[in-house]
């Protein structure tokens, strides 16, 4: 990461710009793909958008902003997570459930 950072003359802010752009650009791809289950995006990649609303969370307090866990979900899922459940959330599948059982073992 040094190495690409120093090749293409990041600075600090360039940096933050960048990372914040991109932040939002898989907020609203998230959004826009409602129909992909957090157990899909586990088995898939390891994290999912409450993994994301956590890490929201914690770099928040690192920086002094005093935000909820709830607060925190409803920035990433853009609406009360209970709501994003009851609209979007579907039953895990046997299969489903299969696979993120197989990768914690793995």
């Amino acid at each position: 990461m040094e190495d690409f950072e120093q090749m293409v003359c990041f600075t600090d802010t360039d940096r933050d710009k960048l990372d914040a752009a991109v932040m939002r650009r898989l907020i609203a791809h998230f959004d826009a793909n409602k129909d992909v289950q957090n157990i899909d995006l586990m088995i898939l990649a390891g994290f999912c958008r409450n993994c994301l609303s956590k890490w929201y969370m914690a770099a928040a307090d690192e920086h002094g902003v005093n935000i909820s866990g709830e607060e925190a979900r409803e920035y990433i899922y853009g609406m009360p997570y209970d709501q994003w459940k009851a609209q979007h959330q579907r039953p895990a599948t046997p299969e489903q459930l299969a696979a993120m059982e197989s990768r914690k073992k793995g």
